[in-house]
């Protein structure tokens, strides 16, 4: 039982004529060269679906610049440290 299937594309002639000069100067078959194209496609859809949902939450939480981000992640930090300190002051405590 064969795993693949045949698949017969159209493409202009000079998009051809160009793959067909990319899969012989990297030794490789048609075949391969639109698997890769594919899998290449196939991985940009998931980084545009990932970018189009993270921009959303971005925009609920108002982060729309680089110093946005610097902000929110001096600010997360600054919570910590006050967490961590808060918590040694209590340990601190406890032991006198």
């Amino acid at each position: 039982m064969r795993t693949t299937k045949v698949v017969s594309i159209t493409m202009p002639p000079p998009l051809f004529d160009e793959a067909m000069a990319i899969a012989k100067k990297e030794n490789r078959t048609m075949s391969e060269l639109v698997r890769e194209a594919l899998r290449r496609y196939q991985r940009e859809l998931v980084i545009r679906n990932v970018r189009a949902q993270m921009e959303s939450v971005a925009d609920q939480i108002g982060v729309h610049t680089e110093e946005d981000v610097v902000r929110l992640v001096r600010e997360a930090r600054r919570e910590i440290y006050n967490e961590e300190q808060a918590k040694a002051q209590l340990r601190a405590g406890t032991r006198a």
